[in-house]
Formats: structure tokens, sequence, C-alpha cells
């Protein structure tokens, strides 16, 4: 059995999210937002760290990582759970971070988001956009969601991630699951192949580039429902963010282009919660309304802050009233509320004196 599976089913039984090696230190797990060391393990050198990794990838998987410098790929370990593998390089030699993948899908319902989420389920074209910094969540959202289609409809969804993290197993629908680098060469390539493929439903697990983003609407201008994601915490940073993936003399047609596909943009956070036990995902959600084509077309960002505000019979809520109604409900801690608030005045008054 390689050495790390060790460390990977002791990640899993104390209920960390992911195992951090790099060269210089020992073994670090992250549980409940915060790095703890591994208890028995000493500074690894970077000789340590290669005879660790090496022997869980394939020699073609391993002949890239020295080549390049760096990898990703799924790792499975059999009872314990599926991980996500990226292997790097830094001063000191090498590293690596493991990130546990749930083996059960975690129900829609049973995420604590708003309501309102649920009616993405139920479009049928449009892009759906789940954005947040790394490690907010948005994986476990978007699987969710796409679990929910699952068991509802009967469609046909293909999913392009980097390395493939949820298994869904066809249920009513059937499912494609791509590779980037295995079974696509590219997010580009794989979302080419899915508009000639009959998919109602395509899963884009990171829209990194101008080419990416331009397919993914154009997917969903046609007729496809189009989920994705995007480092950003905030729509209106999403939106912009999209445009300014276009070069210049392209951004008024990107404009046009969004607004008529996009239906709607979940940003998400995870705050630890306040009994220190867990963590919380806290939401911005905006959705389509007959106001938001024109502001997107006119560039309006101050314009969209007053349509999520006027929206909330429509389901749409700013990140800074979620925050505060976790903090108001003893949820989350007033500081943690307010280090992740845009308008941080707001919440200054309830911090301790």
């Amino acid at each position: 059995m390689p050495q790390i599976d060790a460390l990977l089913a002791y990640l899993k039984a104390e209920g960390g999210s992911d195992l951090h090696l790099a060269a210089g230190l020992e073994p670090r797990i992250r549980r409940r937002g915060s790095l703890e060391a591994v208890e028995g393990w000493r500074p690894q050198s970077d000789a340590d760290i290669r005879g660790l990794l090496q022997p869980i990838a394939r020699q073609d998987q391993w002949s890239s990582f020295e080549r390049d410098n760096d990898l990703d790929f799924a790792y499975g370990l059999e009872g314990v759970a599926r991980f996500r593998a990226n292997y790097f390089v830094q001063e000191k030699g090498a590293g690596a971070v493991f990130r546990i993948i749930p083996e059960e899908i975690v129900p829609l319902e049973k995420l604590n988001l708003p309501p309102v989420i649920d009616r993405f389920t139920e479009l049928r074209k449009g892009l759906v956009l789940v954005t947040g910094p790394t490690g907010s969540g948005k994986s476990t959202t978007l699987a969710a969601i796409i679990d929910r289609i699952n068991r509802k409809q009967r469609k046909h969804v293909v999913t392009l991630e980097d390395p493939v993290e949820f298994v869904h197993q066809n249920k009513n629908c059937v499912f494609s699951h791509r590779e980037i680098g295995n079974h696509t060469q590219s997010f580009a390539n794989g979302l080419r192949a899915a508009i000639r493929q009959d998919a109602d439903v395509i899963l884009v697990g990171e829209m990194r580039d101008f080419e990416t983003i331009s397919l993914a609407i154009t997917a969903a201008e046609m007729g496809m429902l189009v989920f994705g994601t995007l480092h950003t915490n905030s729509a209106a940073k999403t939106i912009d963010r999209i445009v300014d993936s276009f070069p210049s003399d392209q951004q008024s047609q990107a404009r046009l282009s969004l607004s008529e596909s996009i239906a709607g943009i979940v940003a998400q956070l995870l705050l630890p919660t306040a009994d220190g036990k867990g963590r919380r995902a806290c939401v911005e959600v905006l959705v389509r309304t007959p106001g938001l084509p024109n502001i997107i077309r006119e560039g309006n960002m101050a314009m969209l802050k007053s349509l999520i505000q006027s929206g909330k019979k429509d389901g749409m809520q700013a990140m800074d009233d979620a925050l505060m109604a976790l903090v108001e409900d003893g949820t989350v801690s007033a500081q943690d509320a307010y280090m992740k608030a845009l308008d941080k005045a707001r919440f200054e008054k309830l911090l301790p004196a």
C-alpha cells in the first residue's frame, strides 16, 4: 500500500478537507478552516515528498510533473474517498495538496442554501454561474444541483472537469464525464464537442479563459443549460470578469450575448460556524428578471446592487444581507462576517468592544 494512503485515511478519519505536503515541513491537514500538523510525522525532505507522491501517479502523469512542475489528477482510495490531487514545486522542493471529494453527494436540500437555487435545476437553457474563492464549496453546490437534475429529469449531462471530481451515477439522466487532458485536450475542445453531442446540460468545471467563456455563452444561446464556475466573489465582479476576458473591440457584443444568455449567478463564501464545529455557506444570488439584460448591456454595475435589493421577492439576496442574517441568528460570528463583508461599517457596531 502506498505510504501516502495512511495520510489520506487520517485526513478522512479526522474530518479534514485537505492534506498539505511540502518539502521542509511535516504533513498538515486543514480542519474547520485551520491547518494542523499530523502527529508522529517529521518534516519531509524533497526526496521524501517525491517518494510519497510518485507511487500513486501513472508513469505519464509523473513524467508530466517532472517536465512541467505541476500536475492535477483525481485519486481514489477504496473504502475511504476520492481526492483531487495537485502536485507542484516550491522553493524548498516538491509539494502537494489533496482535497477530499465526498463519496456521497450532499442533496441540495441539505446544504442550507436559499430555495431559489432549486429553480436553476428546472431551467431548460441559459448560463448559471457558481462563483467564489478556492475552497468556498462551489463544486459541492454544483454537484448537488446536477444531482437534483439527475433525480428529477431525463437529460444528457456532459461534465468537463480537471480532474473529474464528483462521479454521478446514471439515475434518470445519462452522464458523459470528461476529464481535461485525458478525454479531451481542453475545456474549449470539450465544449465544442458537447455542442455536437446532443447535450441538454453542460457542466464546465472552470471557465479559465476567453475561448472557454465565449463557447459557454454560445452553448447557452443555442439552447443548452450551462453551469460554470469563476473565482469571483460577487455577481457584479462576475459580469465584469466575463466581459473583460474578451478583446476590447468585442466587449460590446459580449455584453449583448451575456445579457441574452445569463440565467443566474450564485456567489459563494464559506465561513466557520460560531460554535467552531463546522462551516456554513453564505451566498449572494442574482436571478434573471426583465431588468437584468439592460443593466448588463449598459455595463451599469451600480444598478445591479439596486436590482438585487429590490428583487428579494424573486429570491435574490446581497452578500452583506446574507452575512447579516447569519450573524443575527447566531450561525457565524460578527468578526468572521466583518472580515468577508463589503460594507465593513455596517458590521463594525456588532464587533465586541
